[in-house]
């Protein structure tokens, strides 16, 4: 695949699991300095991983919802929350992901993760309050 159409590709995917607004949103906020790498997260991440055959968009959101909220990174855990529930996910398979996050990366891990996939679901009024 040549790196026009892993960024078609890419763009396509990163749409269908993040959402126009959000796409547009990141990409209008581009600068000089963070375009090259809106561009490598678009073809590589997007275009390359998240398009592969191997695995169905529910479990790579499974997958990546783990790993973001082990690692802490609660801005984007939100936002993949957001595409997990695009993706298909119930609210309760993300109860789930995040009860596995308890027992193999930390209570902690998991209680703000908990917290921050709380206030998504609020939010996207998928649960009360």
């Amino acid at each position: 695949m040549d790196e026009q159409n892993r960024y078609d590709s890419g763009m396509q995917v990163r749409r269908a699991v993040l959402g126009d607004a959000h796409v547009d949103r990141a990409t209008r906020q581009a600068s000089e300095f963070t375009a090259d790498f809106q561009d490598l997260i678009t073809r590589y991440a997007w275009g390359e991983i998240w398009a592969r055959p191997g695995l169905d968009r529910r479990a790579r959101s499974c997958i990546t919802v783990a790993m973001l909220a082990t690692l802490h990174h609660d801005a984007e855990l939100a936002m993949h929350v957001r595409a997990a529930l695009r993706n298909g996910l119930t609210v309760d398979e993300i109860r789930e992901v995040l009860l596995q996050v308890a027992i193999y990366a930390g209570v902690p891990a998991a209680n703000r993760a908990f917290a921050v996939a709380r206030d998504v679901l609020v939010d996207e009024g998928r649960i009360d309050a």
